[in-house]
């Protein structure tokens, strides 16, 4: 059972203090919290991708890949890789960068997100959103599985003898989750290929969860890749853990009542009764996570979001050392009641040594090609110097008319 925490990199102000960090704050703290998160025994740090204020994380690969430079044990993941509005070649070759760079500590989790002005922002239609995560997954994973990759689709310029490079670590693709809250789409994506499938389920009842991870499940085995208790389930949640449940309310109400995404709606009672959220002692914080388990059966993931609502860094670090401490007693709990056959979380390792198993052997290197860079140019040229001149000025105004 693998426990973590996740971000949704949100920048908001403290409404005990006023005060609003600067996205240098947020960011150098996202590094402070994932070093944290491997010092207090965590085994997962991920962070969410978002394009538009009031979040900093644009560039996720970017920022583990610093923070992998400064660990040694911690997987490092995505709590939402836009898989609608990026190019799925560029996903390909950031992500296999980014798992030789970090020796393969590295998953990452795939979303439509859910903020309508960024898919124009990357030429898309969030009414597509479906079809774009579906499509431009299929292509994502020929692209890390096939040296060269000729492919068509609906959304994207086609492929002919393309090569991702590089070429995932050790020839094994990372492991990836499809991240959803509502859409059954996404569920069944996850089980036709065998992946993970996780739930972020911090905004509804554990009713909504247990259905959609049932969905899950019965498809996974429907597409031969096993039992349905076999099949890879994580979960999101949220906690506030103080020395009782009366100091727990009391510190957190500030921040709950005034967070961008449900505050000034249900009261942190309400929520809490609804929802994953639990605002407590250490005890309630174990009993209500060994209770997930009633629902959705045995899973392998399990993460915490911790860095939001504007609690400040120094609280953010203590609440990470208060699931530090609780996490053994989770981590033996869950292991006592888990059922025969039920796999662990996938990880580089395992990946390859089921790979290696089967007498698959790959370097992961591709084969040597003749160089066309240094050769003559494939864009279309102008007869003369001042034609060049000419239409470039005619595509620059053309830019800038719409600006």
């Amino acid at each position: 059972m693998q426990f973590g925490i996740f971000s949704v990199s949100d920048i908001t102000t403290d409404p005990t203090t006023g005060h609003t960090p600067s996205e240098a704050e947020r960011i150098k703290a996202a590094v402070t919290i994932a070093k944290h998160a491997e010092d207090a025994g965590l085994d997962v740090f991920a962070i969410g991708e978002h394009h538009n204020p009031p979040f900093f994380s644009s560039s996720p690969t970017t920022l583990l890949a610093h923070i992998a430079a400064q660990t040694k044990k911690i997987i490092l993941s995505t709590s939402t890789t836009l898989i609608t509005t990026n190019d799925p070649v560029k996903i390909a070759e950031d992500y296999a960068m980014l798992q030789h760079l970090s020796d393969g500590r590295m998953d990452l989790m795939m979303g439509r997100g859910n903020t309508g002005p960024v898919y124009p922002w990357f030429g898309q239609e969030i009414r597509q959103g479906i079809p774009l995560a579906i499509e431009n997954y299929s292509l994502l994973r020929r692209l890390w599985e096939e040296e060269d990759v000729d492919w068509e689709g609906k959304f994207r310029t086609p492929l002919r003898g393309f090569t991702s490079t590089p070429r995932p670590l050790d020839g094994v693709a990372p492991f990836v989750w499809h991240g959803s809250i509502r859409s059954p789409e996404i569920a069944e994506q996850a089980a036709y290929y065998g992946d993970g499938f996780f739930h972020n389920n911090i905004f509804w009842p554990m009713s909504h969860t247990k259905r959609m991870i049932q969905l899950y499940r019965q498809r996974f085995a429907h597409y031969g890749h096993g039992r349905p208790e076999q099949a890879i389930v994580g979960l999101g949640g949220q906690f506030y853990i103080a020395k009782d449940s009366q100091t727990a309310k009391r510190e957190f109400r500030p921040y709950f009542d005034n967070a961008p995404v449900y505050g000034h709606g249900p009261s942190l009672e309400d929520f809490s009764a609804q929802t994953p959220l639990t605002v407590g002692s250490p005890q309630e914080v174990i009993d209500r996570t060994l209770s997930f388990r009633e629902d959705v059966g045995d899973y392998q993931r399990q993460l915490f979001l911790l860095d939001h609502a504007g609690l400040p860094l120094k609280t953010v670090l203590e609440q990470i050392d208060h699931l530090g401490e609780i996490v053994p007693v989770m981590r033996e709990e869950f292991e006592s009641m888990r059922e025969p056959g039920v796999p662990d979380a996938p990880t580089h390792a395992s990946l390859l040594a089921a790979r290696m198993a089967s007498g698959v052997v790959d370097t992961g290197s591709p084969t040597v090609r003749v160089d066309d860079v240094t050769g003559g140019s494939f864009y279309q040229q102008q007869e003369s110097d001042s034609a060049s001149v000419e239409h470039a000025d005619d595509l620059l105004r053309e830019a800038e008319s719409g600006r």
